[in-house]
């Protein structure tokens, strides 16, 4: 197995509520208040984030705002900006150019820097982490927390716990101990679906990841298990990459039980849909291909692609694709255990605001 650099200084930056914190800096009057960004909740959508008032009853990114209604009918919500969200988050990058050019943008509210040559000479990760800190909210308004590794792997979850506005620092001595002390549900790429099959082979935490073989990992997780045998010990060694190109946008789910209710997989698709216009938008991208993936209960999987006429992120015009590749390919006699929808072949919404996506 491959030695990972551990003297790598790696800063992940998580904003808080982004879009909902931008709004209630422009707008005091939604200070305090459950804000959910996702448009009228009686028209189909998703909601794209929400305060942290919002999140005490429930409601979190993705969800239909329909749900997030009932679970908040007090909240407000607002379709929010995304044309000023990418101005702001190009703020936010600038800072980030202070100190190293070595930035991975993953969205307009997340992004990875290597700081271990930076540009003001600084030893301390720790110490330029704060100082971002710092300049996002006395320059911006704005709070961001804080994750420092020496791999991008640990530091994303490090960001995550002390939100709001906190920090957490895992030096390369501490890494296997934290990573064992957690849920697996925490590590990263750990969905619903992966947690469940972790669950039932009686792995809950990093200790019970690291007591199974490698190999008997990869057999009853393919890649995913290649990988998380590495990450739970420390050695994800995925470089910091300033020129990251998100190729596509998609979602997937397997079923718990195998179905052929085609109307059922129509309903999935159509929360796909929503969920990658909000992830589109997110990024300041349309794209040009839909395609939609379907595995049977024999483990057999198809692929089918349909080109559009024109670049689009509506989720109106995905489903419908998705809809109609749907209808070309499943006879109603197959049972289905996975169903996926994905829009690939994707650019820039104005080639002139190239700059402003992503940090």
């Amino acid at each position: 197995m491959s030695e990972v650099d551990k003297t790598r200084k790696i800063i992940h930056i998580d904003m808080d509520a982004f879009f909902a914190s931008v709004e209630e800096r422009d707008h005091p009057e939604y200070r305090g208040k459950a804000l959910i960004i996702g448009g009228d909740p009686n028209k189909r959508g998703v909601v794209s984030t929400c305060s942290y008032e919002a999140r005490k009853f429930g409601v979190h990114s993705a969800m239909p705002t329909k749900q997030a209604y009932k679970l908040c009918p007090h909240g407000i919500f607002i379709h929010g900006n995304m044309e000023h969200y990418r101005e702001v988050s190009a703020q936010i990058r600038e800072i980030f150019h202070r100190y190293t050019d070595l930035v991975e943008p993953m969205s307009l509210d997340e992004a990875y820097l290597d700081v271990t040559e930076n540009k003001k000479g600084i030893k301390s990760a720790m110490k330029i982490a704060l100082e971002i800190q710092h300049a996002i909210y006395h320059e911006l308004g704005l709070t961001a927390s804080a994750g420092v590794s020496y791999n991008k792997f640990i530091a994303k979850i490090a960001s995550d716990f002390k939100k709001p506005a906190g920090m957490t620092v895992v030096l390369p001595e501490e890494a296997e101990a934290f990573l064992e002390s957690l849920p697996v549900t925490k590590f990263h790429g750990v969905g619903k679906v992966t947690a469940e099959k972790l669950h039932r082979l009686g792995i809950h935490s990093g200790a019970d990841l690291k007591a199974w073989e490698e190999w008997d990992l990869i057999r009853e997780l393919n890649k995913q298990g290649y990988r998380l045998y590495r990450a739970v010990r420390g050695l994800s060694d995925s470089k910091v990459n300033p020129h990251r190109e998100r190729k596509s946008v998609g979602r997937e789910t397997t079923f718990a039980n195998n179905i052929f209710d085609e109307r059922e997989m129509q309903e999935m698709l159509l929360l796909f849909s929503q969920k990658i216009e909000s992830s589109l938008e997110r990024i300041g991208k349309h794209g040009k291909t839909v395609v939609l993936k379907l595995r049977y209960s024999d483990f057999s999987t198809i692929t089918r692609r349909l080109s559009l006429m024109e670049y689009t992120r509506d989720a109106r015009v995905i489903y419908d694709a998705g809809a109609s590749l749907l209808s070309d390919v499943y006879s109603g006699e197959e049972s289905v255990r996975l169903v996926g929808l994905t829009v690939t072949n994707l650019k820039p919404l104005h080639f002139e605001n190239l700059k402003l996506e992503g940090f």
